[in-house]
């Protein structure tokens, strides 16, 4: 298997991939659907519910949930649900109906055939080296004991051991100088053109995606020294915001006991491990992102944040608090749990064992309870200009939150200690009330009627080859009409050839992906009997009417001093009769 790279992916091979794809045969490899009128259903796989609202299209080849907002492709489902990269997951669906994935290079295949094996291989020959050393260093045994780790659990997550000295993977690797080992990060190439491996005298932690493969290391020191903690760099095989160690390990003990520890260190998550605490996962030396929080909230329902508690790990549990918010999920909870300065997980679970850590994870603090003590931290609400600063503060963190449950009782909260109501407070933080209209148990609730805009833009999606009939100079404001514009843009560039399913599959992970799948949320109530033809006819001349009318103003406003103003002028008066009669 050759390595790729998303972006060398072509788009017709995505296009051929999805044609050929059935995503309710994808779909049902994982979830069991139900028939539903023209669509099937089922409780979505992404969160927990007790009614179905999670709804598949056959006929349009798009999922949407209507209660978490998941969307998208066959493609775009097994990334979600199997946690697989763009790449491997494309990889997975290819060879389920037969086809091989191209790579487009500027090299031959067979030169990049020489030049390129598979990185996966090279990083497992390399685990397999530093599991040996381990064995061979008494020292390095040694210190693992006295960390109070088993032989069994060093096995369990692959630990091993990178000796001292410069060139050791020479051993592993006869052909010291080949590329693989700088694009995986095991060797570094010195300004003088020197070549040496990354990692000496260090214990080996490989970290591991989702499928079971070696995708880095991190390496710590026995000693003092530092760094304490070393990493692989960004790699082919690895981006360090959005995999975290351990989960491969824990994901069967994170789902059945619905919940996550998300800890600093690779130590600390083997020591817990090693102790009975096997649900937890370790960042990679960055933040945690808002890629960990969404993998993490699509597998648990409880996020427990486990910082040390100096300055580094309340600033941590801060910038977690902060990238989470988004995110939030009504009835998911996410919680902090500070340990005493002088301990971090490992140390704390040796010294009072796991009936005393499990205690203090059953007591960890509420996201809302730790937001509100932070951003009431140091003031006087006694004061005017204390429960103006607290307002100040809460106002970009509570307007980030997404979850309306949870948005609403932390303004009610923030509100009465601001000593203001809750509707003054969503005045000046410029939130508009949500109205509902009473209705009967029996009554179904009316659906707005969509923006021309968001029509366009439907219209677009289910015949991209309507694009061809609008006028090149097309512009208009609003995040459909934007959206509408950037699908145009792509159609044209690809000379209308895209699919339905495929613009859909592009435009995952864009500004416009949320807009497109809002849109394609109504296209599912569309009847059979629904013309886009006609519907898109008829707001092309729209439009083009309103389009006239502005035309027609600009010209008035000029005074019509000119043949050639008042020309157009009358040729546009005639346009306008014409259309009415």
């Amino acid at each position: 298997m050759k390595r790729r790279c998303a972006g060398v992916i072509p788009k017709n091979f995505i296009q051929d991939l999805l044609n050929r794809l059935d995503i309710v045969d994808v779909v049902e490899r994982y979830v069991p659907l139900k028939k539903a009128g023209a669509n099937y259903v089922a409780c979505c796989p992404f969160h927990n519910e007790k009614s179905p609202s999670f709804t598949v299209s056959q006929t349009k080849q798009f999922y949407h949930c209507f209660g978490c907002g998941a969307h998208g492709t066959a493609i775009s489902f097994v990334m979600e649900h199997a946690g697989l990269g763009y790449v491997d997951a494309i990889e997975e669906l290819a060879r389920s109906v037969g086809l091989e994935v191209p790579n487009e290079r500027p090299i031959a295949a067979e030169a990049y055939q020489k030049i390129a094996p598979d990185l996966y291989e090279v990083m497992q020959t390399a685990t397999g080296y530093y599991r040996e050393q381990l064995k061979l260093s008494q020292r390095a045994v040694d210190y693992l004991k006295q960390r109070g780790l088993s032989g069994e659990i060093a096995a369990k997550f692959g630990i091993g051991y990178a000796p001292d000295g410069w060139q050791n993977l020479a051993v592993a690797f006869p052909d010291y100088q080949d590329a693989t080992l700088s694009e995986t990060g095991l060797v570094i190439t010195s300004e003088e053109a020197k070549r040496y491996d990354r990692f000496r005298d260090r214990i080996m932690f490989p970290i591991v995606n989702v499928r079971g493969q070696v995708i880095g290391f991190g390496g710590r020191v026995l000693d003092k020294g530092e760094p304490k903690y070393l990493n692989s760099p960004e790699t082919p095989l690895f981006e360090k915001g959005r995999e975290l160690y351990g989960l491969f390990q824990a994901q069967k003990a994170i789902r059945a006991k619905q919940r996550v520890l998300v800890v600093e260190g690779y130590m600390d998550v083997v020591a817990l491990a090693q102790h009975g605490v096997e649900y937890a996962v370790a960042t990679l030396g960055t933040a945690t992102t808002p890629y960990h929080i969404q993998k993490l909230l699509r597998l648990t329902e409880h996020i427990v944040f486990c910082f040390d508690g100096d300055k580094a790990g309340q600033k941590a549990a801060w910038r977690a608090l902060e990238n989470a918010l988004p995110y939030l999920q009504d009835g998911k909870r996410i919680s902090y749990l500070f340990l005493p300065v002088e301990h971090d997980p490992d140390s704390f679970i040796r010294e009072f064992g796991n009936i005393a850590f499990e205690q203090c994870v059953e007591e960890a603090m509420p996201l809302s309870t730790y937001l509100l003590r932070e951003v009431g931290a140091g003031l006087d609400l006694r004061t005017q200009e204390g429960r103006n600063q607290l307002l100040q503060r809460a106002k970009p963190l509570l307007t980030a939150i997404a979850a309306p449950a949870t948005a609403l009782l932390l303004r009610k909260e923030v509100a009465a200690l601001s000593g203001v109501s809750q509707a003054e407070l969503e005045a000046l933080y410029e939130i508009k009330p949500v109205v509902r209209a009473p209705r009967s148990a029996f009554q179904k609730a009316a659906r707005p009627t969509p923006s021309a805009h968001r029509l366009l833009l439907q219209c677009l999606i289910a015949q991209p080859q309507l694009g061809q009939q609008m006028p090149g100079e097309w512009q208009e404001q609003g995040a459909d009409a934007e959206a509408a514009s950037a699908v145009l843009m792509v159609l044209r560039e690809t000379d209308f050839t895209l699919s339905s399913p495929t613009l859909t599959q592009l435009f995952q992970g864009t500004i416009h992906e949320k807009t497109l799948a809002l849109a394609q949320a109504d296209m599912l109530n569309w009847g059979e009997n629904f013309d886009v033809n006609a519907e898109f006819a008829g707001l092309m001349g729209k439009f083009n009417e309103g389009q006239h009318r502005q035309q027609l103003k600009s010209l008035e406003a000029k005074g019509l001093k000119t043949e050639s103003e008042r020309e157009q002028y009358r040729f546009l008066q005639n346009q306008m009769r014409l259309r009415k009669s």
